[in-house]
């Protein structure tokens, strides 16, 4: 499964939220009053966890919203060849992805040698895995 129905009033800010077909990190929540005949409406604003692009949109708290399950693993580094990062993981599986092409991935790249073990910080939502942060283990 990779995403779950909730009622919009159940969501909190800093928790992850489907936006306008985005996996968000919700930032911010708005709750407007009922009006004569309505019911409170919700505005989100989220930003994107694999882009960092902001997205927002308005919903009844009464309605659903789907909440993605969202993963964070962490994979030793063992090489990047052009574009290309090797990962493997403490029960051994490994996996190749795509460097990320933005500032993470050129410091990924820049900072990367063999005596240094880097730990990348993979993430995964609605079928999609990059690298969203690295770290040098001292």
């Amino acid at each position: 499964m990779t995403s779950v129905p909730k009622q919009a009033s159940a969501f909190r800010k800093g928790g992850h939220i489907i936006l306008k077909d985005h996996v968000c990190k919700i930032v911010q929540m708005k709750t407007h009053k009922t009006g004569k005949h309505g019911h409170a409406k919700i505005n989100f604003t989220g930003l994107d966890i694999f882009t960092n692009n902001k997205y927002e949109e308005l919903q009844s708290a009464t309605h659903s919203m789907q909440e993605p399950e969202v993963q964070k693993e962490e994979y030793d580094v063992i090489d990047i060849v052009d574009e290309f990062t090797s990962l493997t993981n403490l029960e051994g599986d490994s996996l190749e992805l795509p460097l990320p092409k933005n500032e993470i991935g050129e410091n990924l790249k820049n900072g990367f040698n063999e005596e240094k073990i880097i730990i990348a910080i993979v993430t995964s939502a609605m079928g999609k895995t990059i690298i969203t942060q690295f770290k040098e283990e001292k």
